[in-house]
């Protein structure tokens, strides 16, 4: 017997092979198909329930994907050779229970069983996301994902700015801007989404060019307008998270009203002179849902204790370090991965170079997020939160 052959007949000693009918009845019960082909052959068709692990990878990406070792598992690549040298390797690591598509996805198709033909990158996207793509945590589905995301910015400010810049660069597929402010020149000590040349210029329009040169496979979908009670359900609709880069109080009551009545996430962050806050509220999350800004701050306060940056000013680079981290948090809920700040406050003091992690408490009695009954509608602050004139 020649090498190759004794060491097929050796596999198939120990690994069990399954026809695709089998296999497919074992699926239903909560067996993992494992389809171990290159992407340029699921590029023609891959069950739609399979776990796509190239063969170079799989030892290296599995345990994150499948940390369960009894879990049940299948095995396919094109013909049913190379399944049964990566079911092996699997029964290395410590898999229990793991057998090979016999004649693999060929077999499978011919067969009449259903398959996708899954969305891929393509070679522009692999290059430009080649980072991401080496990431278990992310690859090529979570890549594919955040194309297919939406994400709006409340503001295109000194939050908004670094957010929008990363969230592009990151590959978010839609970025939505909410702002009817024009460029000033004071602005540019740190909303760096803008330039000298564009003063004077709308911030929509000001960030929809800079991001169209960053990346221009993401769309920019632009507000220029005033948010208010008219307009936020119909603005946020078609989005997946909500970032809440505003300075003023009533937007921020807003933003928090209209994310609680839809289940939207609600990135929120702030700065103070030197000092920046940052956290999620998400009191639908299905995994850990948190309070919202209302349960800290029922109301608002008189506009003198919240005053903003145009009055008492900020350093320049603190917007960046909160803008990032509010851009970090939403691909985490994007991606479905890590532990957002749901429930904590993270606090930045950039003259001590300290973070703090404080946690936050749900009021059960908050009229907004509480259960306690209808949503009690929005509330005009405008006056409110007005400053008297000096």
């Amino acid at each position: 017997m020649k090498g190759m052959e004794r060491r097929m007949a050796e596999l198939k000693s120990v690994i069990s092979e399954l026809e695709p009918d089998e296999a497919h009845k074992l699926m239903a019960e909560g067996a993992l198909l494992v389809d171990v082909r290159e992407a340029d052959e699921i590029a023609n068709g891959s069950p739609a329930a399979a776990l796509r692990i190239g063969r170079g990878y799989l030892e290296l990406r599995i345990e994150d994907s499948v940390p369960d070792k009894d879990q049940p598992l299948i095995v396919m690549c094109a013909g049913g050779v190379r399944s049964l040298f990566a079911a092996e390797a699997l029964r290395q690591l410590g898999y229990s229970n793991v057998s090979s598509l016999a004649g693999g996805f060929n077999r499978w198709k011919n067969q009449g069983l259903d398959f996708d033909i899954p969305q891929t990158l393509s070679a522009e996207a692999k290059e430009r996301y080649s980072r991401h793509l080496l990431l278990p945590e992310v690859g090529e589905a979570g890549q594919l994902k955040l194309l297919d995301s939406k994400v709006l910015l409340i503001g295109a400010g000194g939050l908004g700015s670094p957010s929008a810049l990363y969230l592009a660069a990151a590959g978010v597929g839609t970025i939505g801007l909410v702002d009817m402010d024009v460029v000033d020149r004071s602005n540019l000590q740190r909303q760096i989404i803008h330039t000298d040349a564009r003063v004077g210029t709308s911030k929509v329009a000001s960030a929809r060019e800079a991001i169209e040169q960053l990346n221009p496979d993401v769309k920019v979908v632009g507000y220029e307008t005033r948010l208010d009670a008219s307009n936020v359900e119909e603005i946020f609709a078609a989005y997946d998270v909500i970032i809440d880069g505003t300075d003023n109080l009533p937007t921020r009551y807003l933003v928090n009203d209209a994310c609680v009545k839809m289940g939207k996430p609600n990135v929120h962050g702030a700065v103070y002179r030197f000092e920046g806050q940052l956290t999620v509220f998400w009191p639908a999350s299905p995994e850990n849902p948190s309070g919202c800004y209302r349960c800290m701050f029922p109301t608002p306060p008189d506009a003198r204790a919240a005053p903003s940056c145009s009055e008492i000013g900020v350093l320049g680079i603190l917007p960046g370090v909160m803008g990032l981290l509010q851009a970090t948090e939403a691909l985490k809920l994007l991606l479905n991965i890590g532990e957002p700040l749901l429930g904590k406050m993270l606090y930045y003091d950039a003259l001590r170079s300290s973070f703090s992690e404080f946690k936050l408490k749900k009021n059960p009695a908050c009229p907004h997020c509480g259960g306690q009954g209808d949503f009690p509608g929005y509330e005009e602050y405008t006056q409110v939160c007005s400053a008297p004139k000096q």
